[in-house]
């Protein structure tokens, strides 16, 4: 048993978050992952309408009685989704515990809170995490360069960011981005986190909804197989490394602009990815984690090899690299 501030506020077993990732977090895996004793995070925006993230938490409460949350990523768009609505269909569901990520999430914490719900925020920042906390999130989580998806811009590694960011906040801090086993999880400990957020790990598992051949093109990459595209527009994102990515990043190197790698990048084209296993079709997140992925288990068994992994690295590792202390007087 690990224990933290992070479980104890949140109720959760142990200090494992699966976070939310659009296409991935769906009803089946997040219930998988909260029976495990983690807590899971439905994606909102997976989701086409509001009402149809109301059916899919109603779903996954069928398969579960543990807690479980929804994400909701704010990010600034020519169209942007009824942000409002997502928003209101979570606290007329009843769900405890919302992950915001991407813009400021002033807006909707505080119909959050009105409604006693938790929020956790992710940051890539220091920055701004300090100001979310300022804010009044619950917690936040601080996402490293490691990381798929959106990693920001600075390129601060896990290894600085999460001790910069642990002297700096008061509230429970989950690490993110480069974490897959109880070794991680020991190390994001000791740098002042309270528990790991994972994405690409998750996505390797038996109840993750993908495409067999993406999970099994995971446990095949390095953690040199990712790409950084949109570099140049200052919206850096990584991603696996296929045909697709290394075009963008070829394109926009040239001088392109975003309407001329539009079409490449389209969700549209990622979505066929997990959906028909053709990893070269479009762009779709991985994390330089994924050199660590040997395996494609059960939630349950990651969850436990985790736990007892780092059970073991802080007994018998750990314990055994101290001095025994000298005797009085020697």
């Amino acid at each position: 048993m690990v224990r933290t501030r992070f479980t104890e506020e949140f109720g959760v077993r142990y200090p494992l978050v699966q976070g939310g990732m659009q296409w991935v977090g769906r009803a089946p895996l997040v219930a998988a992952v909260a029976n495990a004793g983690a807590l899971g995070f439905l994606t909102a925006l997976t989701q086409p309408t509001p009402d149809e993230l109301r059916a899919e938490i109603a779903r996954c409460r069928e398969l579960t009685d543990q807690p479980f949350g929804v994400n909701l990523t704010i990010l600034p768009t020519i169209n942007p989704p009824p942000y409002a609505e997502y928003r209101q269909a979570i606290i007329d569901s009843g769900v405890r515990i919302v992950e915001t990520a991407g813009s400021n999430p002033a807006e909707h914490l505080q119909h959050f809170h009105a409604h006693g719900i938790k929020v956790i925020h992710k940051c890539t920042s220091v920055r701004h995490a300090v100001k979310a906390q300022s804010l009044g999130v619950d917690a936040v989580s601080i996402d490293g360069f490691e990381c798929a998806g959106h990693p920001g811009e600075d390129d601060i590694p896990g290894l600085v960011l999460i001790p910069a960011a642990a002297d700096r906040i008061t509230v429970p801090m989950l690490a993110s981005g480069g974490f897959a086993d109880g070794r991680g999880l020991v190390a994001a400990l000791a740098l002042g986190a309270d528990g790991i957020s994972m994405g690409t790990r998750w996505m390797a598992t038996v109840e993750s909804g993908i495409h067999e051949k993406v999970k099994q093109r995971l446990v095949e990459a390095e953690e040199r197989d990712t790409q950084l595209i949109f570099r140049q527009l200052r919206n850096t994102a990584r991603v696996a490394d296929n045909e697709v990515s290394r075009e963008v990043v070829r394109r926009l190197n040239e001088g392109a602009a975003f309407e001329e790698v539009r079409d490449l990048v389209a969700g549209a084209r990622g979505v066929k990815v997990y959906e028909t296993g053709d990893v070269e079709h479009g762009i779709w997140s991985a994390g330089m984690v994924q050199t660590l992925i040997r395996d494609i288990p059960t939630c349950a068994e990651l969850v436990e090899r985790i736990i007892g992994e780092a059970g073991a690295v802080i007994r018998e590792r750990l314990a055994s690299a101290l001095e025994p202390a000298a005797p009085v007087g020697a």
